[in-house]
């Protein structure tokens, strides 16, 4: 498969400079609708798929975990805890280097401006859990076309990174969001899943509905995890607002971690007169998921610069400097809470200075999400 991947890639990468004239959205055949990600499957749906080798394969089934139970029934743990409060935070310098080695008694994390006391504290590598979430509609991933070519070329070049230990879901989405391999480690499964990315369905694309529904499903998930998100950045015929999808990220704590496709493209119809405001909007709002989320956003206008990009995320996730404290607002109101991640000099209470191995300053750069959503009293 990955011979062959490649191969037409290469074959077909020609194409790219073609795109740029069919930036307008084209309808797509009609398909079948898929399951949501929102909703479990029931218990009859969970058969096993077929060992058919048609292309109409079985949709395999979604693993939500009943939080009223204490058997996890999937390949991923599930709990919860609101007396604690976790956040993971990454150190990087201007490369995009994790910065190592940082004493607990140099961070600082304010919740709604006042001081916490941190007493959880740890780091090192860890495994991940990514829900790799990807752009595949009719309307600018023709098949054959540029933005087939990235959405292929950035989804499998990001899956070649993982590790054994690492979990991972494929979810693709159109008009509707569809599950092609719930998180697993298997490797098997997930090739299984990225050849059914073959044929675009639908024309439009439900980028808010289908991250919002992909990160409320995290919440409860342990560990290292975040979403991928592989998109064009246009929504056309979500349920869920702009407004109401930031909202909801910024609740769920989950890091947004996107790579917009279709830069050069975009570029080179712009010059020719193309109106491309809807794109540079979608991009914003990439870049807005990422910073409120404790994620990145990334923009690749080559194929080469896509590896830096998924070490990057890699490192950023890997390298993380997991925080924990219990709020001194114990209120359960349900209410925002917004968290500011520091790092200072405790002795003289000013940003702690970090130079390299020749003694020059460096300005870190600390990704952490922007708060979270205090428990309500039910809960």
């Amino acid at each position: 498969m990955k011979k062959w991947i490649v191969g037409s890639f290469v074959s077909f990468g020609l194409l790219a400079g073609l795109f740029a004239d069919g930036l307008l959205a084209q309808d797509g055949p009609v398909q079948q609708g898929s399951e949501t990600v929102a909703r479990p499957k029931k218990k009859a749906d969970s058969a096993k798929p077929s060992d058919s080798s048609s292309g109409d394969l079985p949709k395999i089934p979604s693993k939500l975990v009943n939080k009223n139970k204490d058997e996890a029934g999937g390949d991923v743990s599930f709990k919860v805890d609101t007396s604690i409060v976790t956040v993971d935070v990454a150190v990087l310098d201007n490369k995009g280097n994790p910065i190592p080695k940082i004493p607990r008694g140099n961070f600082r994390i304010l919740e709604d401006n006042v001081p916490q006391t941190i007493t959880q504290y740890a780091t090192g590598e860890a495994p991940m859990t990514v829900a790799l979430v990807i752009e595949f509609s009719n309307r600018y991933q023709q098949t054959w076309g540029q933005g087939w070519y990235e959405t292929l070329s950035a989804a499998y070049g990001f899956t070649q990174t993982l590790r054994k230990d690492d979990y991972v879901a494929i979810i693709a989405y159109d008009l509707r969001t569809e599950i092609l391999a719930d998180f697993t480690n298997d490797r098997g499964r997930i090739q299984e899943a990225m050849g059914r990315l073959r044929i675009p369905g639908f024309s439009e694309s439900n980028m808010f509905d289908a991250i919002t529904d992909t990160a409320d499903r995290m919440t409860k998930i342990e560990g290292r995890k975040a979403i991928l998100l592989i998109t064009s950045g246009i929504d056309t015929f979500s349920k869920m607002t702009y407004d109401k999808a930031r909202k909801s990220l910024q609740e769920s704590g989950i890091p947004i971690y996107s790579i917009g496709i279709l830069q050069l493209a975009r570029q080179m119809a712009e010059a020719r007169g193309a109106n491309t405001i809807d794109f540079l909007q979608g991009d914003n709002e990439l870049r807005t998921f990422a910073k409120e989320t404790g994620g990145q956003a990334f923009f690749p206008r080559f194929q080469a610069e896509m590896p830096n990009a998924f070490y990057a995320i890699n490192q950023a996730l890997r390298n993380q400097y997991t925080l924990g404290y219990s709020p001194t607002n114990q209120a359960h109101d349900g209410k925002f809470r917004k968290l500011t991640v520091q790092l200072v000099n405790p002795a003289t209470n000013e940003p702690l200075r970090i130079t390299d191995e020749k003694g020059k300053p460096i300005k870190p750069q600390i990704i952490a999400k922007a708060g979270y959503k205090a428990p309500l009293p039910v809960e």
